[in-house]
């Protein structure tokens, strides 16, 4: 009698299983309805088409937008052209040819401001013979948001290969003397080989 109770409750509980989870009996075996071949693997979800295309083209805007951003101020900013006299000899001031040597090995322009006046100086470096020589063409004053920057415009000359030169060390430099004043916060020099 036990095991006829036993085995009513195991059908019944195992009826109330197979209603609850939607077992059905497919060729002798209890499968899960709506589960066909477990066998064939599992069907991932359809994941709508990409258009690269749209994709590539929205990333061109993009950086295409970022360079314009960037670049059109400048055009916008006005690049001024600073006012300069060539100084030399006697006119230097004695600041200046004091810390001359400094910077006299470097190839450079630097601001230095003196009193009330800016000047700028530029340097050639050390040259193992006479006959170089440095002068400036032009400056340009470029404001942008906080910063100024000062381009000077330079034009070296080096001599000729069939030249007689002194065979000196020398140091090429030139002083100018500029109607800014205030320095700039930066300071770039543009060179320009003449014959």
């Amino acid at each position: 009698m036990n095991s006829l109770l036993f085995l009513t409750h195991t059908l019944e509980y195992f009826t109330d299983y197979r209603n609850k989870h939607k077992l059905k009996l497919i060729e002798n075996r209890y499968v899960i309805e709506g589960v066909r071949n477990m066998n064939k693997g599992i069907k991932l979800p359809k994941f709508p088409k990409v258009n690269w295309k749209l994709i590539i083209a929205v990333l061109i805007l993009i950086v295409f937008v970022a360079i314009v951003i960037k670049v059109v101020p400048r055009f916008f900013a006005g690049d001024d052209k600073v006012g300069f006299v060539i100084v030399e000899g006697q006119e230097i001031p004695e600041k200046i040819q004091e810390i001359l040597p400094r910077y006299r090995m470097l190839e450079r322009a630097l601001a230095i401001k003196i009193d009330e006046d800016v000047y700028v100086v530029v340097t050639r470096g050390e040259k193992l013979t006479g006959g170089y020589s440095v002068d400036i063409d032009k400056m340009t004053l470029i404001k942008e948001k906080d910063d100024t920057i000062l381009t000077v415009y330079a034009l070296f000359k080096d001599p000729r290969p069939d030249e007689l030169v002194p065979q000196v060390i020398s140091y090429p430099y030139t002083v100018a003397k500029t109607n800014l004043k205030e320095l700039p916060k930066k300071i770039s020099l543009q060179v320009d080989y003449i014959d």
